[in-house]
């Protein structure tokens, strides 16, 4: 009965809606970062994927964590000897509470620029979350969204470049982000993918996004040609990233390399995303 009261007072009091009071725990439990690969570092919690691409001009931090889990985000980057000021890029994924809510904080903390494409932009400068969905408009910090990106632009910093590949469908600028690295003399490929699960998304007559469909179509067909030796996705139990990291350090030194991570991703959404389409009403 107390947990339903708090949860009423969240979504009345605070404006956070149903999903952001149903949060996994492990979203906000602690992890130690580890290194991935070439400049890769995860500083993220246990369930929700936050990378720091790591160079000696300056270092580009790909999404987010909860709000309450910006400090840890932090403490994380200190660990690996990223300050504050060396922290040049913020980049969206997308628009929702468990991705975007710290960006406020790390931004002040940080003084870099946030980056996303101009489909979420208008979410993060309203602080909630945009199109028809059975967990509503859940909310979370306005934040100033300095820099605009289009299909195929880079962010770069030094001789690294994140090159963002748009593919809406979960939110209408839902952004992946790829980069080619070198790791113990080795060229590979590397994606951040934004997600293209549903997650509660109304898919027939969605008045705020009316061409959502279409869009999970061709992101989907866009996700299967990118070539990804390494996924890195925002939600790391999709891949069993944490796991990696341990079989990693036991002495699989190949532990990240798996080429059948993002076929399998997009596949395994594809069947979801039908099966949800044919549950909609009206069809």
């Amino acid at each position: 009965m107390i947990a339903r009261i708090l949860a009423c007072f969240a979504v009345l009091i605070l404006g956070i809606g149903p999903a952001s009071a149903q949060s996994s725990p492990a979203w906000s439990r602690p992890t130690a970062p580890f290194h991935i690969a070439g400049p890769i570092w995860y500083v993220g919690t246990e369930g929700l994927g936050v990378y720091a691409v790591v160079t000696r001009e300056g270092t580009i931090l790909v999404s987010g964590p909860l709000a309450e889990s910006a400090g840890l985000v932090e403490r994380n980057l200190a660990t690996i000897g990223v300050r504050p000021h060396q922290i040049k890029w913020i980049l969206n994924s997308h628009a929702h509470f468990d991705h975007a809510a710290a960006f406020a904080e790390l931004r002040r903390w940080s003084g870099a620029e946030l980056v996303a494409s101009a489909g979420d932009a208008p979410a993060l400068r309203r602080g909630r979350h945009e199109a028809d969905n059975e967990n509503g408009h859940t909310r979370f910090a306005p934040v100033p969204v300095d820099r605009i990106v289009r299909d195929g632009e880079q962010v770069r910093v030094g001789d690294v470049a994140l090159t963002a590949v748009l593919t809406p469908g979960h939110t209408p600028g839902c952004t992946t982000w790829t980069t080619a690295i070198v790791d113990h003399g080795r060229r590979l490929n590397v994606v951040f993918p934004c997600s293209v699960t549903v997650a509660g998304n109304r898919l027939i007559g969605n008045r705020a996004y009316p061409g959502i469909v279409a869009d999970y179509r061709r992101s989907f067909d866009r996700l299967a040609t990118l070539p990804a030796d390494i996924v890195l996705p925002m939600h790391p139990d999709l891949v069993d990233l944490l796991g990696r990291a341990k079989r990693r350090d036991a002495g699989a030194t190949d532990a990240f390399v798996d080429r059948t991570v993002l076929p399998r991703l997009v596949t395994d959404a594809r069947r979801d995303f039908a099966s949800a389409l044919a549950r909609e009403p009206g069809r």
